[in-house]
């Protein structure tokens, strides 16, 4: 092969790689586990977003005001979001109710595959929730799955992380528990409820994320 040929064609190979890079950055970037559960100095407002539930009813994160909300956005064909879900089931298991729950938010084009997956993996308490036009994605700045936000009573973001985690692990329990019960007692003091960093001391969570289909018991 001459020197010129040699010289074009590692300009295409380099041409593409780059656009192979590029389609696949949001899918590397979920693919790489984020240690980090990032918390807000102060709360963030965030989008409106509309959703639906297994039922095909229009819902919202409003619908959720006064309870403490995990959201995270997934889709059936996101292996570590695949991966990461039965620990979010446990999770709402432990924690779920009257103050708190996980919003498992999936932008899979019917609720049909939600339902599969959902029966597949055993998940029992977590709702199934459908945003088919991924509008979520963009309006709350998810550059890639998953994406969880760990919302406040007002609606607020308060912490986020972008990659799997073991949801049911004991570090993020407790610092849930804790923003939980923060809430708390700051409402039946009538006082303004203080930020997550000030009410737990963290300003990062560092979280288990390497193996995240685990058979830990919240």
């Amino acid at each position: 092969m001459t020197s010129a040929k040699r010289s074009i064609a590692k300009m295409l190979f380099r041409l593409t790689a780059g656009g192979l890079i590029a389609a696949n950055l949001s899918i590397a970037a979920a693919q790489e586990p984020s240690r980090n559960f990032i918390i807000h100095e102060t709360p963030k407002p965030i989008a409106e977003i509309q959703f639906e539930d297994a039922d095909g009813r229009s819902r919202s994160l409003n619908d959720f005001r006064g309870k403490v909300v995990l959201l995270n956005i997934w889709a059936t064909w996101c292996t570590p979001c695949r991966k990461e879900m039965p620990t979010l089931d446990r999770l709402q298991t432990a924690l779920g109710g009257i103050d708190f729950e996980v919003v498992a938010l999936s932008i899979d084009r019917r609720m049909d595959a939600v339902r599969k997956f959902f029966a597949e993996v055993g998940i029992q308490r977590l709702a199934m929730y459908l945003d088919t036009s991924a509008r979520a994605t963009r309006q709350l700045g998810a550059v890639g799955l998953p994406t969880t936000l760990l919302i406040d009573r007002e609606a607020r973001e308060i912490a986020r992380l972008i990659g799997p985690a073991e949801w049911d692990s004991p570090e993020i329990a407790a610092f849930i528990s804790c923003v939980i019960a923060g809430g708390d007692a700051a409402h039946s003091s009538n006082e303004s409820e203080p930020t997550a960093t000030s009410r737990c001391g963290k300003r990062s969570l560092g979280v288990p994320a390497g193996n995240a289909d685990s058979k830990r018991q919240p």
